[in-house]
């Protein structure tokens, strides 16, 4: 570790592009790709993810991989290692290159030293980990296998959203790069580690880097970022670049998204049309519905949270001290009362040994998770009916609570979840992000065995598919469908594949109402989710792309303010797409003049008229989506192919 005068002297040094504190980044948590449209139904055409992406490599920079699931097996019908592929797989703890690698997971390193000198020497004993690419956490394992898993029939949660899982790309190669590690079950990915498994994913040969993890407001300048220098480099070498939008859940704020860098694709979660409704009895037939990833029935006794936690808070520091026995009970707990997790409250409820939880909160926050203990969500108007009579019933009621079922296309979807981080853009506004929605909610992926699929070290059961929710999960989806894009077009940069995305983008849900943000009953609007919701068929041949060459990034950054020396320490000097950082010959002074396939403006004060230049051509689906006063643009007449000045 430098101190801060070796850190200067090492800053002046010509062959250092850059010298900054490294700080902590965190990861954002099988029907998706069927809602997506991309079945694996060829009984009259080859399904595109069969058509496309075996010459593509994705690399994942995450918390490792399991390789010994079935998503990383080869299919005896793929290639060789693509020629172009210059990584190896690394030896190390429970890791034998020779067993684990293959022609599908072709790459796997390990980088620790960052997190060595940020959180001391990894601890196995109280932070189980492995020192190699296995993965303990599981998130890597869930967004690789999400992003490009090969074809897994039968896949469950014990049976719960039963089918067959693929990635995005299941032909496309893998490369992972572990730069997550475990605390507590979560993983922390120190920003020297991250800026490490970028040079090395980028000399060994990627096309696409899937990267669910990003920093939380207030954000770093970017050349003080390494996901916005990494994935800087990457854009100059033709490396397309996903990161997810982050999370935050208390409710959908404003101005939290991270990774708004406009050279990289950032990527909100959404829900998919797949529901767990599960039934609940209590007393003789008084019946009630909510939502859960209950696996078998459940026989007990009700009660209040009153029984076990002061004023009813279901939280560990509110257990009633000694505390009655817990066993065959289920408690009923609100989130108006208590914590808005019922993970929390799971957590809380587990320690007083409770069979199961009841957990009450807003409709438009209800997403059922993998608990430590048997959790059903319910809506407040069914919990006050719940609440109402328990209190009436002189002694505790039995309750049976029956197995989840898994209901196919019944519910309006997308929906923009909740905890999916919002816009504005804090650190360009005139840049939207996120850049697009695509499923991050319920989604089942690969799964480590030895890690409990709840995060709980009291969870004994041993899985190998789980169900996770994030943008994580969101951000793999939009790598895969990427994978597809560069296999059908393998001239296109990250600009037009972004732009491909973008403009193919739809904003209505399966029953062609506008799509609904979640946490609140609003229409989801830019900010929410980008340009909308990915749709990979049609991305696939766009018909328009709105492309930006490595150099146009320039006048970006120079309109941002900054010096030639902060754009040398963002930029790769000597990439083959070189870029200027000097700012002499600017002459504009606005970030909005940048060939983006979303037009945002932050400042709507200024009398003077800007001209927008546009390199795409097409037309406005919504004229509602302008809100502009007084502005000039360019729009495209898409039969003259030509610009069109127009006032607003």
């Amino acid at each position: 570790m430098l101190n801060a005068s070796q850190a200067a002297t090492l800053a002046n040094m010509q062959e250092v592009v850059s010298v900054f504190r490294s700080k902590s980044s965190r990861p954002h948590t099988i029907r998706s790709w069927d809602f997506l449209h991309l079945t694996l139904d060829n009984s009259e055409v080859t399904p595109m993810q069969l058509i496309y992406g075996e010459d593509i490599i994705v690399g994942v920079l995450d918390t490792g991989v399991w390789p010994e699931s079935e998503s990383f097996q080869e299919d005896p019908s793929i290639g060789p290692i693509p020629s172009t592929w210059k990584g190896e797989c690394v030896e190390g703890e429970r890791f034998d290159p020779t067993a684990a690698c293959n022609n599908k997971l072709i790459g796997a390193r390990y980088y620790l030293k960052g997190f060595e000198q940020e959180y001391g020497p990894l601890n196995t004993t109280e932070n189980f980990e492995y020192q190699s690419p296995r993965d303990f956490v599981g998130h890597g394992t869930h967004t690789a296998s999400t992003a490009v898993g090969s074809i897994v029939e039968d896949a469950s949660f014990f049976d719960i959203g039963k089918g067959t899982a693929r990635g995005g790309a299941p032909r496309a190669r893998l490369a992972v790069y572990k730069v997550c590690w475990n605390v507590e079950y979560y993983g922390r990915c120190s920003e020297a580690d991250i800026m490490a498994a970028f040079d090395d994913a980028l000399h060994d040969g990627v096309h696409i880097i899937s990267a669910s993890f990003g920093p939380i407001p207030p954000l770093a300048p970017f050349f003080k970022d390494s996901s916005s220098i990494g994935s800087f480099h990457a854009m100059q070498m033709g490396v397309t670049v996903v990161f997810s939008a982050g999370n935050y859940d208390e409710s959908p704020e404003s101005s939290l998204v991270g990774n708004v860098e406009p050279w990289s694709i950032c990527v909100a979660a959404s829900s998919i049309d797949r529901t767990f409704p599960t039934k609940i009895t209590i007393g003789d037939n008084n019946l009630y519905m909510g939502e859960s990833l209950i696996t078998t029935q459940i026989n007990a006794k009700l009660a209040d949270a009153r029984r076990y936690f002061y004023n009813g808070i279901c939280e560990v520091d509110y257990i009633i001290k000694p505390s009655k026995p817990g066993e065959g009970k289920i408690v009923l707990c609100f989130s108006t009362i208590g914590p808005k997790s019922s993970l929390e409250a799971a957590k809380a409820v587990k320690e007083v040994n409770a069979t199961g939880l009841i957990f009450v909160e807003p409709m438009t926050r209800q997403l059922p998770d993998v608990s430590v203990v048997p959790t059903v969500l319910v809506n407040l108007e069914e919990g006050t009916k719940i609440k109402h009579f328990l209190a009436e019933s002189p002694r505790l009621p039995k309750v049976q609570i029956e197995p989840s079922k898994t209901v196919i296309s019944k519910a309006p979807a997308p929906t923009i979840a909740y905890f999916s981080s919002r816009g504005p853009n804090s650190i360009t506004p005139d840049i939207l992000k996120p850049d697009i929605s695509a499923p991050g909610v319920n989604i089942l992926a690969a799964w480590p065995p030895e890690t409990p699929p709840s995060a709980s070290s009291s969870d004994g059961r041993s899985v190998s598919w789980n169900f996770q929710s994030g943008t994580s999960m969101a951000c793999p989806h939009v790598a895969g469908v990427a994978a597809l894009i560069k296999s059908a077009h393998p001239n296109w940069s990250p600009a037009a594949i972004r732009s491909a995305l973008m403009t193919t983008a739809y904003t209505l849900d399966t029953t062609f109402d506008s799509i609904l943000a979640g946490g609140s009953m609003k229409v989801a609007d830019p900010f929410d989710m980008g340009a909308g919701h990915i749709d990979p068929s049609k991305a696939i041949d766009p018909g328009l792309i709105y492309d930006i060459k490595p150099s146009d990034y320039n006048i970006f950054l120079c309109n941002m303010g900054f010096t030639e020396e902060q754009i040398k320490k963002i930029i790769n000097l000597s990439s083959p797409e070189p870029v200027q950082t000097s700012c002499k010959h600017l002459v504009t002074k606005t970030s909005a003049i940048l060939n983006y396939p979303s037009i945002t403006l932050s400042n709507l004060k200024s009398t003077h008229l800007e001209t927008l230049w546009s390199g795409g051509c097409g037309v406005a689906q919504d004229p509602n989506i302008f809100m502009v006063q007084a502005r000039k643009f360019i729009l495209c007449d898409p039969k003259a192919q030509e610009g069109i000045s127009r006032e607003v």
